[in-house]
């Protein structure tokens, strides 16, 4: 690996940035991927490996290059240290992601409730801030209250973050999308919030709620299609 290689793959990992290291074989030249001067062929598959996380040899126009992908560590986002929030971080930490739970209501966050979990008590502002959630990152709002949910959902469609969910009812959901847009955010943009959270299975109890939550995010994040949710 040339320093010049090595210097950008440090760099992507402190940005937290996807990228892959692409080796041609047997030859040892590498690059890094994406790449808008590469063939587009093997910036498809560099795609793919990054999606997948799955590292390995792939033949492009006639050539083997192995694509090893660097991926930012998967994190979740959440909001409201509720009941549900409860059932999902165990499905979620199951999965691969890092979760932390951002509630300044300290009789909800604490650790008895959320044992080995990274919690913040700072309000969902300012700990997005910190955060800065990226391509890898999830955030599901789950307090019902605008004063916690409403500022966690504007940075978060500030971010890069690959899924966002809020919880509540369509009525809800359609006052909370009025009053985003009043924070200046575009219809577009506003499309990106799964909103009623979770995919629709009819659930009831918080688990079956948490289940469906992570159940979306893993296909949110997977590629899988899903229908647009519009508010009533």
């Amino acid at each position: 690996m040339t320093p010049d290689i090595l210097a950008a793959l440090e760099q992507a990992k402190r940005d937290k940035r996807p990228v892959v290291l692409a080796t041609e074989l047997p030859g040892g030249d590498q690059c890094l991927l994406p790449d808008p001067t590469a063939p587009a062929e093997l910036n498809e598959a560099a795609q793919a490996v990054l999606l997948s996380d799955e590292s390995g040899t792939h033949k492009i126009g006639g050539t083997d290059w192995f694509l090893h992908a660097y991926n930012p560590p998967l994190r979740l986002i959440v909001v409201g240290a509720v009941h549900i929030a409860q059932a999902l971080v165990p499905f979620a930490a199951q999965c691969g992601f890092a979760v932390t739970v951002v509630d300044p209501r300290r009789s909800f966050a604490s650790d008895e409730r959320f044992p080995n979990v990274t919690i913040s008590s700072e309000w969902p502002d300012e700990a997005m801030d910190a955060f800065k959630p990226d391509s890898r990152t999830a955030v599901v709002t789950l307090t019902h209250d605008p004063k916690l949910d409403d500022p966690a959902l504007d940075r978060a469609l500030k971010s890069n973050a690959f899924y966002i969910g809020a919880l509540g009812s369509r009525r809800t959901h359609a006052a909370r999308l009025k009053r985003l847009r009043e924070l200046g955010h575009t219809d577009e943009a506003m499309a990106r919030i799964r909103g009623p959270v979770g995919l629709n299975i009819e659930a009831v109890t918080a688990p079956e709620i948490g289940l469906s939550v992570i159940a979306e995010i893993v296909a949110v994040r997977r590629g899988a299609p899903l229908p647009p949710k519009t508010p009533a």
